[in-house]
Formats: C-alpha cells, sequence, structure tokens
C-alpha cells in the first residue's frame, strides 16, 4: 500500500475515492486516457478503472495518470448467483480489483464473456431490425471502439441516432431492460467461480451495486453473507442505484460479515447523467479491501 500513500501524500485530509468507473473500453463515452482527465478535474485522489470484463483500459489510463492522482485496475465480471429465495438465479456484477491481468483462468473467462456480449448484441439487433427498428449489426458495431467490450448502450445509442428514442435512459427503460421482447441473456460466471478467479489472481472482490431494485430482481441479504464466508471482501454500499433504506442493510450486513463497505459513482460518462464520484469511498476503507491484494499494484502518478 505504498503507493496509496505516495498518491496521497500532498496533505489531502479526505480523499475522494472512486471505485467504479468505465471507459469506451467497454460501455462508458470517456477514453481510458479520458476518464483519467475528468477525475482529476473533478477532484477524484483515486480512481479505479473497472470495464465489463476487460482490462483492455489499464494501459492507456495508466500513461495519463497526472502526479495527484493514484489508479486502482480492475474490471467488472458479468456474474449469475442464486436469489436465496428461488431456484431462479439472477444477473449480477463482481468488481474485481489488482488481479494479475494475466492470469490464465482470468484471461479465458474474460475472453469468453466478451464473445458472449458480442453475440448476445447481435441477437438484440436481429430481433429489433427483424420488428422494422432502423437498426443493423454493421451500424452497431462500428460504434465500438476497437477491442471495447460490447454492451447493450451501444445499441442504446444506435437507436437514439436513429431517431428510435430520445436518449439511452429511455432506450433501457422502454427497449433494453431485462425481461423486454428484444433481451437475450447471456452466459454468465457463477459468481463464486469469479470470487475464485479474482483471489487466485491475488486480487479483492466486492459485489457491486447488489440491491439496484430498479434494474430487477436482486439477491437476498443471506446470499451475500454466504459469498462473504467463500472469500467476498467486500460490497458496494453507497451507489446512485441504492435507496437509503437499502444502504442501511447493506451497511449493517457489511458490517456483520466482515466485509469493506465501498462507495462508487458507477461513471459511464455521457451514457448515464451520473457525475463521476458522486459516491465515494472512505480513505479507511480503501486501506482495509486493498491490503491483501498481490496481483497489481495500486499506480500513482
Amino acid at each position: 500500500m505504498a503507493a496509496l500513500g505516495a498518491g496521497l501524500a500532498s496533505g489531502v485530509a479526505s480523499p475522494r475515492i472512486d471505485l467504479h468507473a468505465h471507459s469506451t473500453a467497454s460501455d462508458g463515452t470517456d477514453s481510458p486516457a479520458g476518464l483519467v482527465t475528468v477525475a482529476a478535474a473533478a477532484g477524484v485522489d483515486v480512481l479505479a478503472i473497472t470495464d465489463h470484463d476487460t482490462t483492455g483500459g489499464w494501459a492507456e489510463a495508466a500513461a495519463a495518470l497526472p502526479g495527484r492522482m493514484s489508479l486502482v485496475r480492475g474490471a467488472e465480471f458479468s456474474c449469475i448467483s442464486p436469489t436465496g429465495r428461488d431456484d431462479r438465479d439472477v444477473a449480477v456484477h463482481l468488481l474485481g480489483y489488482l488481479f494479475d491481468p494475466d492470469h490464465a483462468a482470468i484471461v479465458h473467462e474474460q475472453a469468453r464473456l466478451r464473445a458472449e456480449r458480442v453475440e448476445r448484441l447481435r441477437k438484440m439487433i436481429e430481433k429489433m431490425a427483424a420488428d422494422g427498428y432502423p437498426v443493423d449489426v454493421e451500424t452497431v458495431f462500428a460504434l465500438l471502439p476497437s477491442g471495447a467490450s460490447a454492451g447493450r448502450p451501444h445499441l442504446a445509442r444506435a437507436l437514439v441516432a436513429a431517431g428510435v428514442v430520445g436518449s439511452v435512459n429511455e432506450a433501457f427503460a422502454t427497449m433494453l431492460y431485462n425481461g423486454s421482447p428484444y433481451y437475450v441473456p447471456k452466459t454468465d460466471t457463477p459468481v463464486r467461480a469469479a470470487i475464485d478467479m479474482v483471489r487466485a489472481a491475488g486480487g479483492v472482490a466486492v459485489f457491486a451495486h447488489p440491491l439496484a431494485r430498479k434494474r430487477g430482481r436482486v439477491v437476498e441479504p443471506s446470499v451475500i453473507a454466504e459469498l462473504a464466508a467463500a472469500g467476498l471482501a467486500g460490497v458496494e454500499v453507497d451507489h446512485p442505484d441504492h435507496s437509503a433504506e437499502d444502504r442501511d442493510l447493506l451497511r449493517g450486513l457489511a458490517a456483520d460479515a466482515g466485509l469493506v463497505a465501498t462507495g462508487s459513482s458507477d461513471y459511464h460518462g455521457s451514457n448515464k447523467t451520473t457525475p463521476i464520484a458522486a459516491e465515494s469511498t472512505s480513505e479507511a476503507a480503501f486501506g482495509e479491501l486493498f491490503s491483501a491484494a498481490t496481483g497489481a499494484e495500486v499506480l500513482t502518478g
């Protein structure tokens, strides 16, 4: 953790730490370098780059790091989990931080997940085109930067450009939500397997926005407690999609289960209205979370 100390040695009393942000390496609208620039302009002291199922933005973000900032390299893994109340699995996201990006299991699974994303997006586009919407595979995939991890926001932007909807949020609310006629599931990683992979690669795992109910079905709190016993290190408590009541519930759960409580913006650039560092993690929680990470270091500009 020497890198963190160096990054905060400038006398920052209450550092701004945002541990969940996306770039054009997945479904954000800022390049990795642009993401770092936006964060620096907003007064962020520690930023985590956590693109979906890829580490493709790490090098560019690191190269753009200014002297007063620290960078946590991570990724958001697409997972499935039991709900804790019925036999149906639910889609969840796991934030993996400071893992070795060359670990064989991570490399293989991220490649598989990115392939799943491509196929899923292709099928959704084809369903919409069959119903007469003015979208096609070539146009949508042309919106993806080279090597980017494909996602529904890319299709949402194509729908906005075609005049079908007025915004990315409207596209998700009316056409791209889980369970819509155009929604296509993908084969995600069992969450326990993802936790095991991140830990084996020297990283730490945090359950992302577990009670974001506006997105659909969520897990029962008992599932989070069970994952804590299986190696989960933390839980994202302060998130734009969490109600005040659910934040209180998660904070109590984290204390009982020995999990680190984090806060993050889940910034996506102009794809979402939430500004970077709208939510943040305390310095104490940051230090506790990353004290045992061995796969990669916190970088300081």
